[in-house]
């Protein structure tokens, strides 16, 4: 069963049946939003797992659209409150007990999770509950088509994107023998499929267990394979493999490496031989934040220093409290109504002043974000964006290389 506008069109119909049973369930579901009802948007985003790392930019980034929103009068005139909560990873329940709260506590929308792995425990939850599903960070090109009522979207582009810009990027540094290491989930392996799709010369795909103890065997399939590229699609085991890598003479000091937006990390790295990651390339999805925009971040968390799905999770803010604000209502489903509406065909505006006052002079309007222009299709994706390209300097440090960005429609999933 796919997802289509089938669902939207259902979603329209059946609003009152979805409220309706959001508020007579149990401690699984959402309470009825009034028309006057302050939005409750509740985070389901990673302070502990695998992930963590990406954790303090995506909770900056929810903060300070809120702090935004409010210092301009809020939705419908109502100040918007955050329910923080964290996501855990798939090796606990942490989710489902933050998702369990955050309906309980009658929330309308919640962001998160960062982890595509995460998300698919708890999406029939939120969308059966009537509460609008919005991701900053999941790339699984399994969301596309999923059956989830018309609430689900996110503003990070699915990974056809992001491997189709992995798999290019290894082909045009020279390498024509590759091989893809990664995690066994639904983000690991799709990512894995479509890179691969993309590359042009020979390429070899092993996946591993990411709670694994050692991954000796894995990058010894790895060394056999005498790779002149290797993508390493995982999270925060990369360090043990990348030590492993070292141990059996395949590092990034002797075969080129390439890191994704899992485990494109700051500070992971450091304890490894000194420099052995200058050099390592990786991907991330997103438009490059601007100074002014980092400079507002750390008045939010001062500590910043990476700023991984900042961008997307203050966009995600930004766009539900805009829908809420169009549709006259604060409900996930009139949320979910008006988040195309927002998002393209109208006025352009970039800031919630700008915005808020369109929509005040009955203007349709049409919200750029930070992450990019996102523009959602009738399934909740994005369907331009922008991967960035970044290189090590340091094992600790990575930059932008801005003349290796690539914009460019999202690929639609393979058969």
């Amino acid at each position: 069963m796919t997802r289509s506008k089938l669902f939207r069109s259902a979603a329209v119909i059946g609003a009152s049946l979805l409220v309706l049973a959001a508020c007579s369930s149990s401690d699984d579901s959402a309470t009825d939003a009034d028309v006057s009802a302050a939005l409750k948007i509740g985070s389901l985003l990673p302070e502990t797992g695998s992930l963590a790392f990406l954790g303090p930019p995506e909770f900056a980034g929810v903060d300070l659209a809120i702090q935004e929103i409010n210092d301009g009068g809020g939705v419908l005139g109502q100040p918007v409150e955050h329910l923080r909560g964290d996501s855990g990873d798939t090796s606990t329940d942490i989710a489902q007990t933050t998702v369990d709260a955050h309906l309980a506590a009658g929330v309308s929308a919640i962001v998160g999770a960062a982890s595509s792995g995460v998300s698919f425990t708890v999406i029939d939850k939120i969308t059966g509950a009537g509460v609008v599903h919005f991701s900053p960070a999941n790339t699984s090109p399994d969301f596309t088509n999923y059956a989830d009522n018309g609430l689900y979207f996110r503003t990070a582009p699915s990974d056809t994107f992001q491997g189709a810009v992995l798999g290019q990027l290894m082909a045009n540094e020279g390498a024509t023998n590759a091989v893809i290491l990664n995690l066994d989930d639904a983000y690991g392996n799709g990512l894995a499929k479509y890179a691969a799709n993309a590359f042009t010369g020979t390429s070899t795909i092993i996946t591993y267990n990411p709670q694994a103890s050692e991954f000796a065997a894995e990058v010894g399939q790895a060394k056999a394979a005498n790779p002149d590229a290797i993508a390493l699609i995982g999270f925060a085991e990369t360090t043990a493999i990348i030590q492993e890598m070292i141990k059996q003479g395949v590092g990034p000091d002797a075969v080129k490496l390439y890191l994704v937006d899992g485990n494109l990390s700051g500070t992971a790295f450091a304890e490894l031989p000194t420099g052995v990651m200058t050099g390592v390339k990786g991907t991330l999805p997103g438009a490059f934040p601007p100074a002014d925009f980092q400079e507002r971040l750390k008045s939010i968390d001062p500590s910043l220093t990476d700023f991984s799905y900042a961008a997307e999770s203050y966009d995600a803010v930004m766009l539900i409290a805009l829908a809420a604000e169009a549709g006259g209502a604060t409900d996930g489903i009139t949320i979910s109504q008006n988040l195309e509406a927002v998002s393209k065909g109208g006025t352009k505006c970039s800031t919630w002043a700008d915005c808020k006052a369109l929509l005040d002079e009955g203007a349709d309007i049409d919200f750029d974000g930070v992450s990019g222009p996102v523009e959602f299709d009738a399934n909740g994706e994005v369907t331009v964006a922008t991967m960035g390209v970044y290189e090590y300097v340091a094992n600790d440090k990575y930059e932008a290389r801005p003349d290796e960005f690539v914009v460019g429609a999202v690929p639609a999933p393979l058969p």
